[in-house]
């Protein structure tokens, strides 16, 4: 079976369903431990802006997830702490994705075990990491000239940076529609820049790179599909 991983992200409205999913951070963390099937997960908030800041956005919020088939993946996030999420959103969107690659940890562990995926339709790339404390200056100021490039990019169909932890735990999540399109991104300018300087100078205490093929989709982001930009080409 080809395990499946799934990045379900909400958008709350209003003060109320706000503070609600800030407080489901700790609360959510029960229920989704006992969730039949569920392998690796993580809650996470969100950044403003292009969404890769240190500032929250408390509108936005994502679980991440394994599964160990597609069947199980979509029955189980429209259902339990899942649906609670949705009833509350005034928005949400899951996207079902396939491990193609992965390098790294993530708590310690490897979540994401990478199988015989198809790579003919749209690709998405996972980065995590923890910064290291004094490293903390150097990675967010150049943060903004990555932000700034990959909203320019007309390649990109969905871009969002998400995090356990504010500033120390970094994770950035896009979605390419061919496999040019993401190398285009990732090997120029300010983005193949801060990767040189995280090899020379040892920024993170722990990493992770992960690349995936685009299984599908349900819901809606913006009032449409982020892969829909695809479908149309």
């Amino acid at each position: 079976m080809t395990q499946i991983v799934t990045l379900s992200f909400f958008r709350f409205a209003g003060p109320l369903a706000r503070a609600w999913a800030l407080t489901m951070m700790g609360g959510a963390r029960w229920p989704l431990s006992r969730t039949p099937d569920i392998g690796f997960w993580k809650l996470c908030g969100s950044g403003t802006g292009e969404g890769f800041t240190p500032v929250p956005n408390t509108a936005v919020y994502a679980i991440l997830a394994t599964w160990p088939d597609i069947a199980t993946a979509k029955a189980r996030t429209t259902s339990g702490v899942f649906a609670t999420y949705m009833r509350r959103a005034a928005e949400h969107w899951t996207v079902f994705l396939e491990p193609q690659t992965a390098r790294g940890q993530w708590s310690g562990k490897e979540p994401f075990h990478p199988g015989p995926a198809t790579t003919l339709g749209p690709l998405a790339a996972l980065t995590r990491a923890t910064i290291k404390p004094r490293i903390l200056a150097r990675f967010w100021g150049r943060v903004p000239n990555i932000s700034a490039m990959i909203g320019k990019d007309t390649n990109v169909m969905f871009k969002i940076g998400i995090g356990e932890v504010p500033m120390l735990h970094q994770v950035t999540f896009s979605i390419w529609p061919s496999e040019a399109a993401m190398a285009g991104f990732a090997r120029t300018g300010p983005h193949a820049e801060a990767i040189r300087a995280v090899r020379d100078e040892g920024w993170f205490s722990e990493e992770l790179y992960a690349r995936f093929a685009v299984h599908s989709d349900a819901g809606r982001w913006n009032g449409i599909s982020p892969l829909a930009r695809s479908e149309a080409a």
